[in-house]
């Protein structure tokens, strides 16, 4: 039997495996709760407000953490589709056949880094910036399962996801917030922000 310090999972689960062949079934659930215990993970479930989730964009400057790559604010995606709906165009449901991949390439998500099913918190430390795209294909895996790192936030100096092009356009064109709530709250958050992003 190898020490329970030094077994791989597969060695644990070698070792069940032979346990049950020769009929041990209580000594082999015994190995298991001792040696690969399920643990249950406390699960939280919630949705982010958009000022919450502005200020981990603001932190991590509008970059996707696990590629890199620079994100556009979700005001400023959607106003673009709201002018242009033919050419960008956006599905409610995120249905890939009617929402132009823009959204899911450059639309900022937050991503619990650590998995909350795996047993990560739900706080900050824990929250980080990623595109549609990379969060639901990172799913409850972590970064060492899918052989990922993050990236360094951006600065803000460099990018701040066209932020401030939308707030300038919608005090030309204040129409757009009243009749769009999606795009009133998501300027309120930028609004909230905007000191941080001159």
């Amino acid at each position: 039997m190898i020490p329970n310090e030094v077994a791989p999972p597969s060695a644990t689960l070698s070792e069940v495996c032979a346990l049950l062949t020769s009929g041990n079934v209580n000594e082999a659930k015994t190995l298991l709760q001792a040696r690969y215990p399920f643990v249950a993970p406390e699960l939280s479930r919630r949705a982010y407000t958009p000022q919450e989730s502005m200020g981990v964009f603001v932190r991590d400057g509008f970059v996707d953490r696990y590629s890199g790559a620079r994100l556009v604010f979700p005001g400023t995606l959607r106003l673009i589709h709201r002018i242009a709906p033919q050419e960008f165009p956006f599905q409610k449901n995120w249905k890939m056949s009617e929402t132009h991949i823009a959204f899911w390439d450059l639309f900022p998500t937050i991503d619990h880094e650590y998995p909350i099913a795996r047993g990560g918190k739900d706080a900050p430390e824990n929250w980080i910036t990623t595109s549609q795209l990379r969060n639901s294909a990172k799913a409850n895996w972590t970064l060492e399962e899918l052989g990922w790192k993050t990236h360094p936030a951006g600065k803000l100096s460099d990018w701040v996801g066209l932020t401030l092009w939308f707030i300038d356009y919608v005090k030309l064109h204040p129409e757009h917030l009243l009749e769009d709530p999606y795009l009133a709250t998501w300027h309120r958050a930028a609004v909230e922000h905007e000191s941080r992003l001159i």
